[in-house]
């Protein structure tokens, strides 16, 4: 964090507004983690493309009135990115949304959160990787750390699933997941879309991953199962779209956008905390060993990849 100027006047409007990105960050992994709980109550009852569909669909309608006026102003812009923005679509709406809700049906959604966790140190790699940035000793052994406490989680705290190479089909589904998160993180922070309104820009991108998502609910409606009757599933959909989508995606674009994606994604830190509890309290889901060791070394070693260097 860099150093202001001390003052004995009114914050600043950018500090009034960094101000309440950090306040966003602190609910946003709430949000986040309600999807996954809301998920795995409706994916019983509903195919997970079919899901995602209706999620981003319904967001996407949602946000329509409220993001024409900039979509008419920045047309031109985002259809020049266009290819940007249905990779971003791809990513976070297509793999984030769909595969996240068939990993549910193969692992508990406790795995899914603290596996998700690790999101910012792939978003580090991928910086380190595209984007040119250097990589300390420090940063490293953080790596080495969250990935450890990943694995530690995918192979359930057993050595020999790791040796045999037999791991839970949901678990790795997930980390292909988190990678694709960080993916969508560092593509979303882009001078491209510096100038595009928040809503408006979330707005097109679930509309377009509603269209990527499409031709796979339509295949699911007719030949695996029909849309859900039951009110309960209805009403964690609608608790999906509303939380998990609407407050969730806007929450985390705000932020990317005023602190950019390596301190949103720290933020991500509290993600375990809200998931487990949740997880506990709504799903009854027990709380093993190897999540414990799991969140300490994924959590231990996030904060020492991703905290900031202090220096005079």
């Amino acid at each position: 964090m860099s150093a202001e100027n001390p003052s004995s006047g009114p914050a600043t409007p950018s500090a009034k507004s960094n101000l309440a990105a950090y306040v966003v960050l602190v609910f946003m992994p709430l949000f986040f983690a309600s999807n996954i709980i809301l998920g795995r109550v409706a994916i019983g009852d509903v195919e997970p493309w079919t899901l995602a569909f209706i999620r981003w669909t319904a967001t996407s309608l949602i946000l329509f009135p409220f993001a024409l006026d900039g979509i008419r102003t920045h047309g031109a812009s985002l259809w020049l990115h266009r290819r940007r923005i249905v990779l971003l679509a791809f990513l976070g709406m297509w793999i984030c949304g769909a595969v996240v809700y068939l990993a549910l049906r193969y692992t508990s959604a406790t795995n899914v959160t603290l596996i998700y966790t690790s999101s910012p140190v792939f978003i580090l790699l991928i910086q380190a990787a595209f984007q040119g940035r250097k990589i300390t000793g420090r940063e490293i052994l953080g790596i080495v750390i969250a990935i450890a406490g990943v694995t530690a989680i995918v192979v359930h705290g057993d050595v020999n699933v790791l040796l045999e190479l037999q791991f839970n089909l949901g678990d790795l589904m997930i980390a292909v997941a988190a990678i694709a998160w960080a993916c969508y993180s560092v593509l979303l922070n882009h001078d491209d879309f510096e100038s595009v309104p928040t809503l408006t820009l979330f707005c097109v991108i679930s509309g377009c991953g509603g269209l990527l998502l499409l031709p796979f609910a339509l295949f699911e409606v007719a030949y695996v199962a029909s849309l859900p009757t039951a009110t309960e599933t209805w009403t964690s959909i609608a608790g999906i779209v509303l939380i998990a989508s609407l407050l969730a995606f806007s929450s985390y674009q705000f932020g990317v956008k005023r602190l950019g994606a390596a301190i949103t994604g720290i933020a991500l830190y509290l993600l375990p905390v809200y998931g487990v509890a949740l997880a506990m309290l709504v799903l009854g889901e027990q709380f093993q060993p190897y999540h414990a060791v799991g969140i300490v070394l994924v959590l231990s070693g996030v904060l020492l990849a991703t905290m900031p260097k202090f220096s005079d």
